[in-house]
């Protein structure tokens, strides 16, 4: 019989100190994997979220809130800004580019967002059905919202104040689909995109009395196609945010500080928000994190003791098979490799469990957030964890080995 088999073998002697270790073992390891998963693919969204945004210009207030409320459209926005101010921040020789966005709207939850076409070009998102919106109150619609809403081309539908299901209806001024984008695997896919102007005209028509918009009001949309909102829009007019786009890294050092005190807007730098609210939520994925080492360490003390009082009870068999040949090498390392076994099982399970909670999750976060969490990806630091758990199983039976190694065969032999 080899070291393998001789090993499972004494390990189903033990069924229940077995299937314990096994246990608290994969308990550990899918806690650390399910939290490393969802480390890295969280950042990983949030990153490709905001590829292509050096910096992000809106009102006063919270440059977080500023960040998921204009980049990741999943927080109330601050306020608005004037255009005159977002035209003058525009001309700056240190910014290559300025979107303007217009929020505030949303369609049975999903959000209304205003913007130039240049703004789905961040993502690199094609039209898979249908065309890009180019005239008052067209839309084009990402491929979640459009899936979870209904919206082809050619389908009409009413927005709604605010962010949240429920608010007032602009029944006046409804929406015409005009396209579908193709899914991207970003906010975009989320999305309701209009231009800018077709924003200011909902709620226009909404603030205004009777026969004022007939009337003509300052700065309304014009009808047709539709400019640049930094160049021909009225200075008194209102946007949400600025997507920046800027010429030099060094800008980003400068230019957020200049705006935040010079001009009545707030600069946000995407990089460093996102940072930031990693290391928040990492204050909590780390307490989860030393409770799963936790249960790690424990068991590997699980299978010291474990191993230790099998030793005992197996001292006369391997006299025996000291006796019949088997080296001092070959008794240590089949009791190293039970070690190893019970930490390699456990290390499985705990990856199955991990990831599979991981998918299960991700299909909940999915349906409600429609955030991502994929349990057949493989997150970077899992092989670390596979080879610490091994080390775990490998370190908790060396002293067992060791015992055995240097035991007196005639000794035990003697006693019987």
């Amino acid at each position: 019989m080899n070291a393998f088999a001789l090993s499972l073998a004494y390990l189903r002697r033990r069924p229940l100190n077995t299937a314990l270790n096994i246990a608290m073992l994969a308990i550990g390891v899918g806690t650390i994997a399910l939290l490393l998963l969802f480390g890295a693919q969280l950042r990983g969204a949030l990153e490709r979220d905001a590829a292509g945004i050096d910096m992000v210009v809106g009102a006063k207030g919270s440059p977080l809130q500023l960040i998921l409320s204009s980049v990741f459209h999943v927080d109330i926005p601050t306020g608005n800004v004037r255009i005159g101010d977002a035209r003058a921040l525009a001309e700056n020789p240190a910014v290559g580019a300025a979107l303007p966005l217009a929020l505030g709207d949303s369609f049975r939850g999903w959000r209304i967002v205003g913007a130039e076409h240049a703004y789905p070009e961040l993502f690199g998102a094609e039209v898979a059905r249908g065309a890009l919106w180019s005239a008052p109150l067209e839309a084009t619609v990402g491929a979640l919202a459009a899936a979870e809403a209904g919206l082809e081309p050619g389908a009409r539908f009413v927005g709604s104040h605010g962010i949240a299901i429920g608010g007032a209806a602009h029944t006046e001024t409804p929406y015409r689909v005009v396209g579908v984008f193709a899914e991207t695997g970003t906010v975009l896919d989320r999305l309701i995109l209009t231009s800018v102007q077709s924003v200011w005209k909902v709620h226009e028509h909404a603030a205004a009395a009777p026969g004022a918009e007939r009337e003509g009001g300052r700065g309304e949309a014009p009808p047709g196609p539709e400019g640049p909102v930094l160049l021909s829009g009225d200075p008194e007019r209102e946007v949400t945010a600025l997507l920046i786009q800027l010429r030099n890294p060094i800008a980003a050092a400068t230019l957020p500080r200049q705006v935040n005190m010079t001009t009545p807007m707030q600069a946000a730098l995407p990089g460093f928000e996102i940072a930031r609210l990693m290391r928040n939520i990492g204050l909590g994925i780390d307490g989860f994190r030393a409770f799963a080492w936790v249960l790690v360490a424990g068991a590997g003390l699980g299978t010291f003791a474990a191993l230790s009082n099998a030793l005992a009870q197996r001292r006369y068999d391997i006299a025996v098979m000291r006796a019949l040949g088997a080296g001092r090498g070959a008794v240590l390392g089949q009791i190293l490799l039970e070690g190893v076994l019970l930490a390699a099982a456990g290390a499985a399970l705990g990856f199955a469990l991990g990831h599979g909670a991981a998918e299960a999750a991700g299909g909940w976060l999915w349906r409600e957030y429609q955030v991502r969490l994929d349990g057949f990806a493989w997150a970077p630091g899992e092989f670390g964890l596979l080879a610490a758990a091994v080390a775990v199983g490998a370190a908790a039976a060396l002293i067992p080995a060791i015992q055995a190694w240097r035991m007196d065969v005639s000794a035990v032999l003697a006693r019987g």
